[in-house]
């Protein structure tokens, strides 16, 4: 069964695949199942700069944004796409990206604790837990 925002990959074509409502069947692409993805963490990231960080501006606008210091974004190594979760699964914004995007996204609904996620073209997801009462 899926679970809501679960995210699955095709390993042959690369489409991805988000769940919005949950069901018992089993998704298939290019004749095969496809993955489900399971995000990296804090705890994994040892200096990397793919964990989804908040992040405050001079005038008070919060963002959430690749890494400490930007991921890049070249066509060989970038991030797909942004994507912020409340914790109770009833809202969600999501930002694609480009390349030669800033990999950034402003927040603009006010969720408490919520996840933020992003997907790397070639380190796949990553995810972190946003504590507002710690921002």
């Amino acid at each position: 069964m899926t679970e809501k925002f679960e995210l699955y990959e095709c390993e042959i074509c690369g489409n991805l695949v988000e769940v919005i409502k949950t069901g018992n069947g089993e998704l298939v692409c290019c004749g095969k199942p496809m993955q489900l993805l399971t995000a990296h963490t804090e705890t994994e990231m040892k200096g990397e700069y793919h964990l989804p960080v908040h992040t405050k501006d001079e005038f008070g606008n919060e963002y959430i944004q690749v890494g400490r210091e930007f991921h890049p974004m070249s066509e060989e190594h970038h991030i797909d796409f942004i994507q912020m979760i409340s914790q109770d699964g009833m809202t969600a914004q999501i930002k694609f990206l480009k390349v030669g995007d800033t990999p950034k996204i402003k927040t603009i609904q006010n969720y408490g604790d919520y996840i933020a996620r992003e997907h790397c073209n070639i380190h796949g997801l990553w995810s972190n837990l946003i504590t507002r009462n710690k921002v």
